[in-house]
């Protein structure tokens, strides 16, 4: 994006364009399960910020300049028709994440952008009027600007392997602390393994760290953990916590966050008594998955074979309780999936007007490299779309 601006925006302008791998957007296109939800449908920019852990604020300016509105209208323009799903996250209609890098592609030829392929950046060293970029077995490149768009330490295989924080490093910045981001969890409870596969499409997750945090949205046990939106979400909030098998964290989960506590008592005990010669299992069937339904009984030590007739106020109750907060406790995060990386290039060193550096001049910041990060929905491409537009922009002008 920041390369595209520059050539459309000054097309004097020589830019070179440096990629490791052999082709480009590799990230981009594996994103949204290969669709590339490309940004959100939210235009609110108090909502929208709020989706932000970390970088809220130093977003303000930018998303101002380059808002997902602007990203809908720029794909559009560039060919790539759009569709806003119910979820409020926006995909090529197409539905290939490919017909995003495309619309690059074919700008780049118009302009003869160069684009090296399979180069792999090992330093970049300050002069006295600019930069030299030094390559593995490459010769090096000396220029006056540079964009340091490396993205963070996640999908590995993509390239981002955090080569970004070192040359970051070396040019007098400051990294944050890292950490994975939205990622699934691993829970120490082995009743919750058994359900893999089992979804809920509306759950409020809970997590009480220093702070107390909830989320709602749809998650699915898997063979190891619980993962999905909610869950993601939720571990963007706690990413800096501290938790093992030795230590490890809380959660509860509400499977009727439309419900009081009360009302899901009253419906209970309405199909308790309907099915009272029924077992557990059979009154309540339609109303949790019957798998679920059994683990209640082991949990609450409710026998499978008792009546509803027979079941006593506290039962109940109890039953009440655990589906309101149904308790897990994690031990680990799901190593190697996380989608992206909290932390990166301190924030308070980058002009949020220009993403120029404030301590090199002549050197700019955009996406994932920064200390910014957001809730998966588009957020963190639409970060990326944006700050590469800002540095675009002010490097055109």
């Amino acid at each position: 994006m920041c390369a595209v601006t520059i050539n459309e925006l000054n097309p004097n302008v020589e830019v070179v364009l440096i990629e490791k791998n052999d082709t480009l957007g590799k990230k981009v296109i594996i994103s949204g399960g290969g669709r590339c939800n490309v940004t959100t449908g939210i235009h609110d920019s108090k909502i929208l910020l709020k989706k932000y852990p970390r970088g809220e604020k130093f977003l303000i300016s930018i998303m101002n300049r380059f808002s997902p509105h602007d990203t809908y209208e720029w794909f559009e323009n560039h060919g790539v028709p759009l569709k806003c799903e119910n979820n409020w996250r926006v995909f090529p209609k197409s539905d290939k994440g490919s017909d995003i890098i495309a619309a690059f592609n074919k700008i780049f030829a118009r302009h003869n952008t160069k684009v090296l392929f399979n180069h792999a950046v090992t330093s970049v060293n300050r002069k006295e009027n600019g930069f030299e970029i030094q390559f593995k077995d490459m010769p090096s490149e000396i220029v006056d600007r540079v964009v340091l768009a490396a993205g963070g330490q996640a999908f590995r295989k993509t390239g981002s392997t955090g080569d970004g924080y070192a040359i970051a490093e070396s040019l007098g910045h400051n990294i944050t602390r890292l950490a994975p981001s939205l990622h699934s969890f691993i829970t120490n409870e082995k009743w919750a393994k058994k359900m893999s596969g089992l979804s809920f499409e509306n759950a409020v997750i809970t997590v009480k760290a220093k702070k107390t945090y909830s989320e709602a949205g749809s998650f699915i046990f898997t063979h190891w953990g619980i993962s999905g939106p909610a869950v993601f979400a939720i571990s963007s909030l706690i990413a800096f916590e501290e938790f093992s098998a030795n230590k490890p964290l809380n959660i509860y989960i509400d499977l009727f966050p439309e419900l009081k506590s009360s009302e899901l008592e009253a419906e209970i005990k309405k199909r308790f008594s309907i099915n009272a010669k029924k077992t557990l299992k059979n009154s309540i069937g339609n109303l949790i998955p019957i798998k679920l339904i059994d683990v209640v009984g082991e949990e609450l030590k409710i026998s499978e074979t008792k009546k509803c007739a027979e079941m006593s106020k506290k039962e109940i109750a109890a039953i009440v309780e655990w589906l309101k907060h149904i308790p897990l406790s994690i031990v680990g995060r799901g190593v190697g999936d996380e989608f992206v990386t909290a932390g990166g290039v301190d924030l308070a060193e980058v002009n949020s007007k220009t993403m120029e550096s404030k301590l090199c001049t002549g050197l700019y910041f955009a996406g994932e490299v920064l200390n910014i990060d957001g809730f998966t929905g588009g957020f963190n491409l639409q970060a990326a779309w944006a700050t590469g537009f800002v540095a675009g922009e002010s490097i055109a002008k």
